[in-house]
């Protein structure tokens, strides 16, 4: 005969056996994150409460097999990936710094940080068999109430600590990737076309992140994203993103430098001289918006020239006449998958280890290459 308390230990065994045993809540943060579902519409899907999903990603509960299997099929990822596994770093949204922070939803910001957290495990698990170039950024203190004078004195420091020199910068995104960031475009497809380009200092990786707009198809203004995200970098580390005088510092960061005003203002026109403009545009390899701002900011021109300009500029949409080329692109985790590939440790070997689907490792580094030209056939 069996008694009670056999009977209790063997439901017990039964029911604990029943649980997803090896889950990690971080990684269902991601993936719901991903598909930017929010938790009460998860909850509703895989028939558990709000507060159940809440409890999964904090780790306080895990779910059971047949819940789990729910949230594989409704967020379309392998049960493997929600094992534990690589750990995924957090990039906290109190400390990402959105250029479109007002006009872009929560859950679609939320998305592009869950893509860039994946991006960084990605990087992560690549960083194991291949060495990156280390994290080198300066540090540039600028005080709480900084004057346009402070800014550009930030700006010429960072030229000075990155070695850039003097003159235009050949290739802003690879100087980043040089000094340790991690450079990836957002995917054209399932994101939010609103979000723009955005930047974190503080990962749990320890590793800087700047995350471009695919829409940016212009050389010009992916350099200038590129310099406005490094402003937040080097000056921000810390700060609460959002504010117009944040975003503000480093769109005059950017200006700075990219274009140093010893450098460039006795060439900058004094009325609206669009060959001239021109002419600065190819060799400063910055958009013509950014030249007449420049030009205002600098006092070369006056407030009437100024308005005339925009005036004109709007007028030509984008984008502007006399384009410079594809924007600049990422290019170290193309450059180490390729690497990896060649020396036959393949990307799937890598992607079963850490337990990430292939097909998103993929979507990650196809965000950290350049893009590659295609051929149209027309029948």
């Amino acid at each position: 005969m069996i008694d009670e308390s056999s009977r209790g230990t063997a439901a017990g065994r039964r029911r604990s056996s029943s649980i997803a045993q090896d889950f990690d809540g971080r990684r269902l943060a991601v993936a719901r994150r991903l598909r930017c579902m929010p938790r009460s519409e998860l909850a509703r899907r895989i028939d558990v409460t709000p507060s159940a999903v809440t409890q999964y990603e904090r780790g306080s509960t895990r779910p059971s097999m047949t819940v789990l299997a729910r949230i594989s099929l409704v967020l379309r990822m392998p049960k493997e990936f929600f094992s534990r596994g690589l750990d995924i770093p957090e990039v906290r949204p109190a400390s990402a710094h959105f250029r479109s922070l007002r006009s872009t939803p929560a859950n679609r910001r939320e998305q592009a940080l869950a893509f860039g957290e994946l991006a960084l495990a990605v990087l992560d698990v690549i960083e194991q068999y291949v060495d990156l170039p280390p994290v080198s950024l300066p540090s540039v203190d600028v005080p709480p109430e900084a004057s346009d004078q402070d800014i550009a004195v930030a700006a010429r420091q960072a030229r000075r600590d990155l070695a850039v020199g003097t003159g235009p910068i050949p290739n802003v995104v690879r100087l980043l990737e040089a000094h340790g960031v991690l450079v990836v475009r957002l995917p054209r497809e399932g994101f939010d076309p609103r979000v723009d380009a955005f930047s974190s200092s503080e990962t749990a990786s320890g590793r800087p992140i700047v995350l471009m707009s695919p829409l940016k198809d212009d050389k010009a203004r992916s350099r200038f994203d590129a310099s406005h995200e490094l402003g937040h970098l080097v000056m921000h580390a810390g700060v609460e993103p959002g504010s117009r005088v944040i975003e503000s510092q480093a769109m005059s960061f950017a200006a700075e430098f990219l274009m140093p005003r010893d450098e460039i203002e006795d060439s900058l026109p004094m009325r609206v001289d669009w060959e001239t403009f021109h002419a600065l545009k190819r060799h400063w390899g910055v958009s013509l918006a950014a030249l007449v701002y420049r030009a205002h900011k600098l006092g070369r021109l006056s407030d009437l020239s100024y308005r005339r300009a925009n005036e004109q500029l709007k007028r030509w949409g984008h984008p502007e006449p006399g384009p410079l080329g594809p924007p600049e692109s990422p290019s170290v985790l193309g450059a180490a998958a390729e690497l990896l590939e060649g020396s036959g440790t393949h990307l799937s070997t890598l992607a079963a280890a850490a337990r990430i689907p292939l097909g998103s490792m993929h979507a990650v580094i196809a965000a950290g290459r350049p893009d590659k030209p295609r051929l149209t056939i027309g029948v």
